[in-house]
């Protein structure tokens, strides 16, 4: 099953946010792309209201989902502020290291955010 680690975030977006959204998240996914080789997928996804995204985030171990945390430009964070995330769903190897660096700076910032943790269990990769 391998030592993956990903997370499907849940993001509620303001009324008229939606194009702010799609250039935050071009601007993360191009810098995510450059700089970190242990992120195999950087992806979001929109309802047809645009009102809700879905990014799922598939990092190579945990320590490139590590990485992406401390590589999150500060300019976007701020930017990022007008959409916010509702649901944190974490699957694979959660060392104490991510929970550490990059679940639990999160749970501190949006402290009714849902989250929920699940390990594999079974199946494989190609």
């Amino acid at each position: 099953m391998g030592d993956s680690v990903f997370f499907i975030v849940e993001l509620q977006i303001g009324l008229g946010q939606v194009e702010e959204l799609q250039a935050v998240m071009q601007e993360m996914a191009a810098v995510t792309r450059a700089d970190e080789p242990g992120t195999l997928n950087y992806e979001w996804f929109l309802t047809a209201d645009g009102r809700s995204c879905h990014i799922y985030e598939r990092y190579a171990d945990p320590a490139a989902a590590v990485v992406h945390s401390a590589t999150f430009p500060e300019q976007l964070g701020r930017r990022a502020q007008a959409f916010r995330p509702t649901r944190l769903t974490a699957y694979g190897s959660l060392t104490e290291e991510v929970m550490t660096k990059r679940i639990e700076p999160l749970l501190e910032a949006v402290p009714d955010i849902s989250v929920t943790y699940l390990e594999a269990r079974g199946g494989f990769i190609r």
